[in-house]
């Protein structure tokens, strides 16, 4: 059964070896990391400066077999209604086998059930088509005309804009 829990500090070792090649890491990240590859400390330092910020949630999924998957939550606004998930990334050996979907589900449940939110939004990269339909499958839905491009390896890259905005969205389609 697949939980969620705080983050922790030491989970950073694992979970920046899933970024793979830097193609796949600036998929994970865009521009937030400078350096390739990332280590365990610039993950730390990452989320140390958000510390303070009380609208800032990194989560950890684990099963019996221990960690699995990783992502924030971050408030965007002052009101705390329009919640953005990033660094979504679960275990590459894990990949294909519904661990993405299911975190993201109970990411969501978290989400408008205990923090409140009124919509939660996302970005993918045009180029990431797996994480698309994973997003798209639990309910998220193409936003309108926000998408942003992004200069990675002298390319252009489109990232696509997503939203969810209310709990029975979600699928409960577990495919």
């Amino acid at each position: 059964m697949l939980r969620l829990r705080p983050y922790k500090r030491c989970d950073a070792e694992k979970i920046i070896t899933w970024t793979g090649d830097e193609t796949a890491f600036r998929k994970w990240c865009a521009d937030r990391y400078e350096n390739y590859p990332a280590a365990a400390e610039d993950m730390n330092r990452q989320y140390d400066e958000q510390a303070d910020n009380d609208g800032f949630y990194p989560v950890t999924a684990f099963d019996e077999d221990g960690i699995v998957g990783h992502m924030i939550m971050r408030f965007t606004d002052e009101k705390k209604t329009v919640l953005r998930f990033g660094f979504v990334i679960v275990d590459p050996d894990k990949r294909g086998r519904g661990y993405g979907k299911e975190m993201l589900r109970l990411a969501l449940k978290t989400a408008f059930d205990i923090l409140g939110a009124e919509k939660v939004t996302l970005g993918v990269f045009e180029n990431n088509p797996s994480a698309y339909h994973c997003y798209k499958a639990v309910g998220f839905r193409d936003a309108a005309a926000t998408d942003e491009t992004y200069h990675i390896f002298g390319e252009e890259w489109k990232c696509l804009e997503l939203e969810i905005t209310h709990r029975s969205e979600v699928s409960i389609n577990k495919s």
